[in-house]
């Protein structure tokens, strides 16, 4: 028992924690290290297998009592390991296991030809499809048109599944009707949809010919999509009731559009700040000039290059970044990094007057060292 963390420890919970307190911290630790969201970690399995220990005991009254007063030594063999009696922890998730993880690691997304299993069953299944903007095209809102395919319902059947005129059809024999099956694996239980009837709890006697029993049919649509300004790589618009219909549900999911921005070749993006590199040579950054920079959007801007400047100095350009999420009002600035280039070849002439100007400045033969700079 020395190995073993207190029940407590491993919730992250207080000693007088309440009920729905451990069943809280026990849900959140569940959905993070369930195996099927970390497949091949064991160190998240041991996690979850720890977890889930400690809820059997922590919550029911009489165990958590006996190990309160007595430790481990109160509750060894009465856990639901090791041969103990089996405990069902699907009624801390609406639906089951299998329902909440289909709903929160894939079961209606990426594209999605699996249906997950509807917690309302007036809703299709929502679909992500994923689209490509260039880092300029989001300095102001615009629109881009997208086509992709989803599944409509079919026409013939009206998205029933059956025949014109059929009305016959029998309860699924696989789950009975329930349109889930369960099944037990060790210690825990998981709900998925049936294979035989797809959810509905019944098989059509007499399908569609249009759809094969379906109830829906796939078609290819055509959308002008709007990109708000300053949209993060990453992130999804919602389109509604633009997803995937199924059989006998009024209304159809919805659509997620993920944008991705592909990267610039010259800025780089850390925000609404942009960043760039910009070269000059070893007698401007000596002397000092002002320089006509392009911004984003390919406007030429003049930027002030103090004398003496020293090589990888970052100016701030204030207000030429990405207009800022979500509040459009403000803007990121641009950030110029200089680069000074020393040339690699000198004509006689040049290389004449850099040995002036290196002994007019005194140069050093024999510098002194100085610190090591890692940036």
């Amino acid at each position: 028992m020395a190995d073993k963390r207190d029940y407590y420890e491993v919730l992250g919970v207080a000693k007088n924690a309440s009920q729905e307190d451990i069943k809280k911290a026990y849900r959140k630790l569940a959905i993070e290290n369930h195996p099927d969201r970390n497949p091949g970690d064991k160190a998240a399995e041991e996690r979850f297998k720890e977890a889930t220990e400690a809820y059997e005991v922590l919550s029911d009254e009489t165990k958590r009592k006996n190990y309160d007063n007595y430790g481990f030594a109160g509750v060894d063999g009465s856990q639901g390991f090791g041969g103990a009696a089996y405990r069902d922890f699907s009624d801390l998730f609406s639906g089951g296991f299998g329902s909440i993880f289909e709903d929160l690691f894939g079961g209606g997304f990426g594209g999605g030809s699996r249906q997950r299993a509807q917690a309302n069953p007036n809703v299709g299944q929502s679909i992500r499809v994923n689209i490509e903007v260039d880092l300029q095209d989001i300095v102001a809102d615009f629109k881009k048109e997208m086509t992709y395919s989803h599944q409509v319902a079919c026409e013939a059947c009206h998205g029933t599944g059956s025949a014109k005129g059929s009305s016959s059809n029998k309860t699924c024999p696989t789950c009975g009707g329930m349109g889930q099956i369960r099944q037990s694996s060790g210690f825990f239980s998981m709900s998925r949809t049936c294979p035989t009837c797809g959810g509905r709890g019944f098989v059509i006697s007499d399908p569609c010919p249009n759809c094969r029993g379906t109830g829906t049919v796939r078609k290819s649509q055509t959308l002008k999509i709007k990109i708000p300004a300053g949209i993060e790589s990453g992130s999804d618009i919602i389109i509604p009731q633009m997803g995937n219909a199924v059989a006998n549900c009024p209304t159809p999911g919805d659509l997620y559009v993920r944008v991705n921005v592909r990267p610039h070749k010259y800025f780089v993006r850390s925000g609404e700040d942009l960043y760039v590199q910009i070269p000059i040579s070893m007698t401007q950054a000596a002397l000092g000039l002002d320089i006509n920079v392009k911004n984003l959007q390919n406007e030429t801007i003049k930027v002030s290059i103090p004398a003496g400047v020293q090589n990888g100095k970052i100016i701030r350009v204030k207000g030429q970044g990405l207009p800022r999420y979500r509040n459009q009002d403000s803007k990121g600035d641009m950030y110029i990094k200089v680069q000074i280039e020393t040339p690699k070849r000198l004509g006689l002439k040049a290389r004449q007057i850099m040995r002036e100007l290196s002994e007019a400045m005194g140069e050093n033969e024999n510098p002194t060292p100085v610190p090591f700079d890692n940036n």
